[in-house]
């Protein structure tokens, strides 16, 4: 499982500490950017990056998006067709959205989480499987549903 990864100026350094632990743990770690700080840059573009991969990849990868507060990034990755982007501030929250909602991208608020929390919320959201139940299934085709009444897909040449 391939595991993109993005973040702004205020996500960076957040980003280069959880990139470097996740490796550490056997994970496959793809960043999309900044891939240096970079003041002033701006958190929808790293945030298009790894929405776009995970839209197009949707079932072999993952993404983890970072900005200040996690809302910027969370907003933009969940624009695109099925991303479900989940901003988490416990490792409980991480685990029910995968659980239950089968989220596929991971956004974290860099200036409300320390980086061990960060990485705690991070490996629970890794780490946890979809149930599956059947409400759980049922309740994410009804999203799905929504999702292709009010969006298309994004597709490789608009990279």
């Amino acid at each position: 499982m391939i595991i993109y990864i993005g973040a702004d100026h205020r996500g960076f350094k957040l980003k280069e500490y959880l990139k470097d632990s996740l490796k550490g743990k056997g994970y496959e770690m793809v960043d999309l950017g900044n891939d240096h700080y970079e003041e002033g840059d701006d958190y929808p573009d790293f945030a298009e990056k790894v929405a776009r991969k995970i839209s197009l990849n949707y079932e072999k990868a993952l993404g983890i998006v970072i900005c200040s507060s996690g809302v910027g990034v969370d907003v933009v990755a969940n624009k695109f067709m099925r991303v479900r982007s989940v901003l988490a501030a416990t490792s409980d929250q991480a685990y029910d959205s995968r659980n239950d909602d089968n989220t596929n991208v991971l956004a974290l608020g860099a200036d409300y989480l320390k980086p061990e929390e960060a990485k705690n919320i991070a490996v629970t959201w890794l780490e946890t499987p979809f149930a599956g139940e059947e409400k759980f299934k049922r309740r994410l085709e009804k999203i799905s549903k929504i999702e292709s009444k009010v969006s298309h897909p994004v597709g490789e040449e608009e990279e």
